[in-house]
């Protein structure tokens, strides 16, 4: 093994590099200290982190591959590492209201003893969703999606005094368990069927990859339809979704706003590049498949999303219904696609963050609760909060100016472009969509119009916001007016497809 190759895996080798230097830090400093300084280590890390992944976009735009093939980096995935780095380092920044607010400290919960398992279990799911979508082979991959998965279950039930948050894990992990055996499951017919598990070859006797030996057979297309399951899990695309409320529910709230997007994002964006590039022999099978997911997960989640009243399973069917549009964009199967899901996501991450941003700070001054019915009356005691959630929503819901509306924008038209083989479905999937935005535009708007509307007899009382939410909700801001307003942003990710 040449051990220089893994200075290829800059991203990587970075996150290692912080997680050490977390695990020490937490180590070496009494549990009896009140370690304030320890998030903002956590941030300073991620802003690193960020930076790192931000300049080894600008500056490497040649396809890297490291251990035969194993490992594969391409300008498309810098900008995703990119985007989840973005994503991973606004979690760090609001963790602090929920690692030191009231509740925390009422049940001696993280202030004092587990600050540095929340960080250090954070950056090691970023560390396997890295590895995920720089797979170059089966195995990779799978290790990559285990390393993220496991450590998250241990996050959804860092909250050890909430018994909904133990059941939250437990009923995650259950189904991740599931997923998994289901995905190797596909992944051993797709094996037998072309006896290699490289994607496009390249590893150490394995010249030829998956992609140039597959053909439409029964037990390929079987194999295809287990992993495609089994990702879908992930993603929480319907009909693998059942997991999606309860979790969301249960698990601590800046858990929740990490695992609707961060996850979900390196999910859709590996699953893209497994369909589009391993699995193009294909496409006339997987295309189908995705019509009839996306219009169910869009439908389904958006029906569901309308009888919610708790905030957090609201949100979790819009991430269902979100994660359906993600997917809209790899019907076309083209470089749009690839460029419109990236975009996407990005957008996706700041409108979803700043919403759970204000849940958080809100659950930390309520007493733990996050009922819809909460929110009455919020805009006469906390306008500046009000008028964030609105326009995280407005964005979520693709009203422009706003950056969710570019972004659905350009998921629709890479769906079209599936048109020119003579397939009209993509109009119809299309239509369909459009029709579900204003369904979700409708479930959007009633929570601004408890805020604004509705009345309370005992409305929640004025918050005053620490520092750490305060700078996340500002960064979530400029990115939900400035990322539809520059199109610098979206040239960036459409010139690294």
């Amino acid at each position: 093994m040449n051990y220089s190759e893994f200075f290829k895996m800059i991203p990587e080798v970075a996150l290692v590099a912080i997680l050490i230097i977390v695990f020490i830090a937490d180590f070496a400093t009494s549990k009896k200290l009140e370690r304030k300084w320890f998030c903002p280590l956590a941030v300073f890390f991620s802003g690193c982190l960020l930076g790192l992944c931000l300049a080894h976009s600008f500056v490497s735009d040649a396809t890297v591959t490291a251990f035969g093939g194993m490992y594969i980096e391409t300008a498309s995935v810098n900008v995703m590492k990119t985007i989840l780095a973005l994503g991973t380092a606004i979690v760090v920044i609001m963790s602090r209201t929920w690692l030191y607010g009231k509740e925390a400290n009422s049940h001696t919960l993280v202030s004092k003893s587990s600050e540095g398992e929340f960080y250090m279990l954070v950056f090691s799911t970023l560390l396997g969703m890295y590895m995920m979508i720089s797979a170059g082979h089966f195995v990779m991959f799978y290790l990559g999606l285990e390393m993220a998965s496991v450590p998250m279950a241990c996050l959804v039930a860092l909250d050890k005094f909430r018994n909904n948050s133990a059941e939250a894990a437990a009923k995650y992990i259950l189904t991740a368990v599931f997923s998994s055996g289901v995905m190797l499951f596909g992944l051993s017919f797709l094996y037998g069927a072309t006896g290699t598990l490289s994607f496009y070859g390249g590893t150490s006797g394995e010249l030829v990859g998956m992609s140039h030996l597959l053909r439409a057979t029964p037990m390929t297309i079987m194999g295809m339809v287990f992993f495609f399951s089994g990702l879908g899990f992930k993603i929480s695309l319907v009909p693998f979704h059942f997991w999606t409320a309860d979790t969301y529910q249960g698990a601590p709230t800046v858990v929740t706003g990490y695992l609707s997007v961060v996850s979900k994002g390196a999910a859709a964006f590996a699953l893209m590049t497994i369909l589009m590039k391993v699995f193009a022999p294909l496409v006339e099978y997987w295309q189908y498949l995705l019509y009839i997911v996306v219009v169910l997960s869009i439908t389904i989640a958006n029906l569901f999303a309308i009888r919610q009243t708790e905030l957090k399973r609201f949100m979790a069917f819009s991430s269902i219904s979100q994660a359906g549009y993600i997917m809209l964009a790899v019907i076309g199967d083209n470089t749009l696609g690839v460029a419109g899901l990236s975009y996407y996501v990005l957008v996706y991450v700041v409108a979803n963050l700043a919403v759970f941003s204000v849940i958080s700070v809100v659950e930390q001054n309520n007493g733990g609760v996050t009922d819809m019915s909460a929110y009455n009356g919020f805009y006469k005691t906390n306008p500046k909060l009000s008028l964030l959630m609105t326009l995280a929503l407005f964005s979520l819901a693709g009203i422009p100016p706003f950056a969710g509306m570019f972004s659905k924008f350009f998921v629709f038209m890479a769906a079209l472009e599936a048109r020119e083989s003579g397939n009209f479905l993509p109009y119809l999937i299309v239509f369909i969509a459009l029709i579900n935005t204003v369904v979700s535009l409708y479930y959007y708007l009633l929570i601004v119009k408890a805020m604004y509307i509705k009345d309370s007899e005992n409305p929640l009382p004025r918050i005053k916001s620490d520092g750490a939410t305060r700078d996340a909700l500002a960064i979530c801001t400029f990115g939900i007016i400035a990322f539809g307003i520059f199109s610098c942003v979206y040239n960036w990710i459409f010139a690294a497809v």
